[in-house]
């Protein structure tokens, strides 16, 4: 942020653009303004009328954890659970065979093909994603584009009133997005001003499409390198959490022996993976949370196993 003096005296203050770079365009309020100016909404405060003196957003609640991006957390979500349970399922169905050495085999084998399956499935079902959201852009744009202003306000009023927003309020925020989307200076081709390459540049971000699709359908677009990153992630995730079950295979030859370790060991992993699934998702809510969250875990993964080594011994003795 920089300041700058006006001729009047005034300091006024310089927003950075989106971009980072300092923004050119006209001071938007200067810091010195007599008190018949109405401040923008992110210059007004109340802390100097509160007794204490701090602004409220500086106040904290007493469950102050810091979440991580939900999409990154249902990626390794996804690849550890799905890492943790299959491949230990199966090595305690090939246990029931009595070598480690087959064990070790079909567990690698398992692993490579499980974790180049389950990224290219976090791939797919990402660009799926992403090719139902520009879909989606290009369908309400074209809507749009052939509606009248009554159908424009019914559209944003489905959205609005539900949560309490007033019908006239809907009919002002419909004139906003409208002139905002369709305003002949940000929708020009051609345009040679600075000013006017930059509205272009933000065109798809503002305006009706932008609010029906995130509001109306609960859409977001997704970027071409979050399509590849779920999909690295996911893999890794059932890589790393696959191999944890095979770990004492490689070390006792018998695999009856060593499947007691494999338990102890998965058990022991997914207890904590439970427990920290519950703290970064914000399930947990205090110390039974975490605990519900660890026994869950561990009862999915355990009865997966449990089910797998039943039906091979089954299928050994047939």
């Amino acid at each position: 942020m920089a300041s700058e003096s006006n001729l009047n005296g005034t300091v006024a203050v310089f927003l950075p653009s989106r971009e980072g770079d300092m923004d050119t365009k006209p001071p938007a309020w200067p810091l010195n303004a007599s008190g018949t100016l109405t401040p923008p909404l992110p210059a007004s405060c109340d802390r100097h009328d509160r007794l204490d003196g701090v602004c409220s957003k500086d106040l904290k609640d007493d469950d102050d954890r810091t979440l991580i991006d939900p999409d990154i957390i249902r990626d390794i979500i996804i690849g550890l659970s799905d890492g943790l349970t299959a491949p230990f399922a199966l090595a305690a169905g090939l246990s029931s065979l009595g070598s480690s050495r087959l064990v070790v085999v079909g567990g690698i084998a398992e692993l490579m093909a499980g974790a180049i399956s389950m990224g290219i499935g976090g791939f797919l079902a990402s660009s799926a994603e992403r090719d139902r959201c520009h879909y989606m852009r290009r369908h309400i744009s074209a809507r749009m584009q052939r509606s009248c202003v009554r159908q424009m306000e019914r559209e944003v009023c489905a959205v609005l009133v539900p949560v309490g927003v007033d019908e006239q309020t809907c009919q002002a925020v419909t004139r906003c997005l409208r002139d905002a989307e369709f305003d002949p200076e940000v929708s020009a081709n051609g345009s040679s001003s600075d000013e006017e390459a930059q509205l272009l540049r933000w065109k798809d971000q503002v305006g009706l499409t932008p609010f029906l699709l995130k509001f109306g359908e609960g859409m977001e677009d997704i970027s071409i390198c979050r399509v590849y990153s779920s999909a690295l992630i996911i893999g890794l995730g059932f890589l790393v959490g696959g191999i944890i079950p095979l770990i004492p295979y490689f070390f006792v030859p018998q695999a009856h022996v060593a499947l007691v370790y494999s338990c102890i060991i998965t058990g022991i992993v997914l207890l904590i993976f439970g427990a920290v699934k519950a703290r970064v998702t914000g399930a947990g809510q205090g110390v039974g949370g975490y605990i519900w969250g660890a026994v869950s875990t561990l009862l999915v993964g355990g009865a997966a196993a449990a089910a797998a080594y039943a039906l091979v011994a089954w299928l050994d003795d047939a």
